[in-house]
């Protein structure tokens, strides 16, 4: 065999890479802002900082701390209706949750771990609020204008993408009720809380019955004198959620700790039941009236009373509304001090509500447990290309690419915008989704010399008819009244993604780019360099990676692929069986281990 000589290095040293262009797929600095220094906002965070280089993020967050809506929710008996070990990052576990549900002091602790272990707060400027995005025309990104709380002053900053992070459940607002600036007695909302206000041996008036409502009231029973809750309409309130609460104890702690493998099939044995529980969505589904019994024989044994029951069962589908696990709830609204008024609630006087019975209720202290702006429009004035405000645009209906992206406005994406699956199973895994496939593009545009990105009005008019067939067969379509729908019980479903939890994350797993909208700078071939690859200019890599021994390629085509991700055939099916329909018992002793 003839000698081969090996031929000489003729790579460019990097002065010279540089004025032939780079080679392909070279890295350009990107400038990135973020919304909200939330959950989603450190997450993206995080994964900016663990997958990328060469770029800016600056994180703008409105309050002095990390972790939005648990940093801002103080109220008695605040928690996650989601189990504490799955309301984690699915790669960042935690060890010692108190209890099965947590409260928000907890919840808030481990979101500022999670940003002090991995060095986040560098990127973040607390106390400081967005106040406008507008399109530069000239060198494209958005122009950000910010306000510095502490100091009142404002200023711009320029980004190449613009990412909304603020998230859904934290624009608090009070209800709009006639008179409520009247009131002269101790006025409270459950997002704003303030501690300081003493409770103890009161006459509490509580407006509304939805997940704060439902908290609140078990915690203040206790302590007041009375309670009058206010109630204008019937929910399904949820005796078990897969599991009752529970109090880790010391050894399971410990078990979790120490006891490789005992936290993650825990964890995972949770998972697999709320994401086994999308069929009770769907109208006339074995789930959804076995759920419907269930659910209706237990309201009726915690309440043991025929008005309550009358007033507080509602007529429409179990899930229309958001299913909330009702711990303590339902047996407190039966105790002595409790008084139900059912109804609408026609003004505020100085001394407390007065209804449609036209009975005026004197309370010493009015809590308002009424919820968020959840119109999906941003908080602030978002100015496209075309002088187009998305605030204008999203006032009656919003409609987004799958709920990151708005046509007309490129290079900007959005955390659990319009119809998220934020109803639809695990809420955290589904924004761990999102921001992979914002990552995706991120990576695009560094990479592939993009100017702009933004879905098609197409795509977008297709998904929105998709969507809106779709859940003609869900009970979210029931007449409920729910913030899940724009423009009341009969109103477009905008919140929910069309499909499951994990519909949702095998959808994002790829970039459907046929659905965007792309601009380049100049050629779109641009970013094939100078005709080098990025392994021939890295002494250290292998020039002849591909030749190999055998084919130990992984599967291309996306079902094989799916099955070596999802690790089909691991689980044996009754595993994730009856989730929802557990006995005290069984739940018991799976929080038990």
């Amino acid at each position: 065999m003839a000698d081969f000589k090996i031929p000489v290095d003729t790579r460019p040293d990097d002065q010279a890479a540089k004025r032939l262009g780079g080679p392909i797929h070279a890295e350009r600095h990107i400038d990135i802002i973020c919304v909200g220094a939330g959950a989603s906002g450190l997450l993206m965070a995080y994964k900016l900082q663990r997958h990328f280089s060469n770029f800016t993020l600056t994180v703008f967050e409105k309050n002095p701390e990390v972790s939005g809506t648990w940093y801002e929710n103080k109220y008695p008996g605040c928690a996650c209706d989601v189990p504490s070990h799955n309301y984690t990052w699915s790669f960042e576990p935690k060890l010692d949750w108190s209890g099965v549900y947590s409260g928000s002091k907890e919840i808030y602790k481990y979101f500022e771990t999670f940003s002090n272990k991995y060095g986040l707060r560098k990127y973040i400027k607390t106390e400081h609020i967005v106040t406008g995005a507008y399109w530069n025309k000239a060198s494209g990104g958005y122009n950000v204008k910010v306000k510095d709380i502490k100091s009142n002053r404002e200023f711009k900053q320029h980004c190449d993408i613009f990412i909304n992070a603020s998230g859904i459940l934290n624009n608090w607002r009070w209800p709009a009720i006639p008179g409520l600036d009247k009131y002269k007695g101790e006025l409270l909302h459950t997002a704003n809380w303030d501690d300081s206000v003493d409770l103890k041996g009161k006459h509490i008036g509580l407006i509304g019955n939805g997940s704060s409502g439902i908290q609140v009231l078990p915690q203040v029973q206790t302590i007041a004198s009375k309670v009058t809750n206010f109630i204008r309409e019937p929910t399904w309130v949820s005796p078990v959620m897969g599991l009752e609460q529970h109090v880790f104890s010391e050894d399971e702690k410990k078990d979790f700790a120490t006891k490789p493998g005992v936290l993650t099939e825990y964890r995972k044995g949770i998972e697999r039941g709320l994401n086994g529980q999308f069929g009770i969505f769907l109208k006339d589904t074995k789930p959804n009236k076995d759920t419907h019994a269930y659910m209706l024989k237990q309201m009726k044994l915690k309440l043991g009373n025929k008005y309550l029951e009358e007033k507080l069962i509602p007529d429409w589908s179990v899930g229309c509304r958001r299913m909330t696990p009702g711990v303590n709830y339902l047996e407190s609204l039966t105790k002595e001090n409790v008084k139900v008024v059912y109804g609408e609630i026609n003004e505020i006087t100085d001394k407390g509500p007065l209804c449609e019975d036209n009975v005026e209720y004197p309370v010493d202290i009015l809590i308002c447990a009424t919820g968020f702006d959840t119109t999906f429009k941003p908080r602030f004035p978002l100015i496209g290309p075309n002088g187009d405000n998305l605030q204008e645009i999203w006032g009656k209906e919003p409609e987004s690419y799958w709920g990151m992206g708005a046509a007309d406005f490129p290079n900007y994406m959005i955390f659990l915008g319009p119809n998220s699956p934020i109803g639809n199973g695990p809420v955290l895994s589904a924004i761990e989704a999102q921001a992979d496939y914002m990552l995706k593009w991120i990576d695009r545009y560094q990479t592939y010399n993009i100017n702009t990105f933004a879905p098609t009005h197409d795509a977008i008019n297709d998904f929105i008819a998709h969507k809106d067939e779709f859940m003609k067969r869900s009970v979210w379509a029931d007449p409920c009244r729910s913030w899940y729908k724009a423009g009341g019980p009969e109103g477009k479903i905008t919140a929910l993604w069309p499909g499951s939890t994990l519909h949702y994350i095998e959808a994002l797993m790829d970039l459907r780019v046929e659905d965007w909208d792309v601009k380049y700078n100049g050629n779109r071939f641009a970013y094939l360099g100078n005709g080098y690859s990025r392994t021939e200019l890295d002494p250290t890599a292998d020039w002849g990676y591909y030749i190999r021994e055998t084919d130990d390629d992984g599967p291309i085509a996306r079902n094989k692929k799916l099955r070596l991700i999802n690790k089909s055939g691991t689980i044996a099916v009754a595993s994730t069986a009856n989730f929802v329909f557990q006995t005290k018992e069984d739940s018991k002793s799976r929080a038990h281990l």
